[in-house]
């Protein structure tokens, strides 16, 4: 068993884990993701900006938010957006970027914010990182308004055997040899496939979220299935 799957066999392991990896990887984590997604994933968050309906004086939280894209153009839309990752130094990169959102320090399992505090939640690749899902969707739930809105962009898990085997496939490879070029260490991107295949994927992730309480929610499918957007509101 490698280093890597140890780690991910449980939420206990994973945790520091994630922590310990996001760290290593944030200042190229702007370029692997442009890199993975062949240059779509710009693509992917003016859609998820897009479906939120951000306006002036909206209250949003952005959840994983790590070098900012996602906050910052909530912003510019005229939401008064607060960004927070665990990771410290995506919180210095995130800060560094021109814009008006406020960035801190804090896991999404345990927000630091009264009940009820957001119109809008939104992150990107955030719930498949953290060690359990559950406790983040009642987070979550619990900082939103009521008829608040919920948006949550990842991976996906296709159910076609050949076309994950392909999927996975591709990202592990590439993947390994990014992880030894930039870091010697081909776990370091080999995680995105692995985590990927421990996924419960986004049509479980909806039905989790209404097990939590959540209405109205549905799944959009990006790049035939393989990315998605959770769509859900309190």
């Amino acid at each position: 068993m490698s280093h890597l799957d140890a780690a991910l066999r449980s939420p206990d392991s994973k945790g520091p884990y994630v922590r310990r990896l996001f760290h290593t990887i944030a200042d190229r984590y702007d370029f692997i993701t442009v890199l993975l997604s062949f240059g779509l994933d710009r693509r992917w968050k003016q859609r998820l900006v897009a479906l939120s309906g951000a306006s002036d004086g909206m209250r949003a939280l952005d959840l994983a938010c790590g070098t900012g894209d996602i906050a910052l153009a909530l912003a510019e839309r005229g939401a008064r957006v607060t960004g927070l990752d665990i990771t410290l130094r995506m919180l210095q990169l995130a800060r560094a970027k021109p814009g008006r959102a406020a960035f801190l320090a804090g896991d999404m399992t345990s927000l630091p914010f009264p009940d009820q505090s957001f119109d809008l939640v939104t992150t990107g690749y955030g719930i498949r990182n953290v060690p359990r899902i559950e406790p983040a969707i009642a987070e979550i739930h619990r900082v939103l308004r009521p008829g608040g809105l919920l948006l949550s962009l990842d991976f996906d898990r296709p159910d076609r055997t050949v076309l994950r085997g392909i999927y996975l496939g591709y990202l592990t490879c590439v993947g390994s040899a990014l992880g030894w070029v930039l870091h010697r260490d081909p776990d370091t991107y080999r995680y995105i496939p692995a985590s990927i295949a421990r996924y419960p994927g986004a049509r479980r992730v909806s039905a989790l979220l209404g097990q939590a309480g959540f209405a109205e929610c549905r799944v959009i499918p990006l790049l035939a299935g393989l990315m998605a957007i959770n769509v859900a509101r309190r």
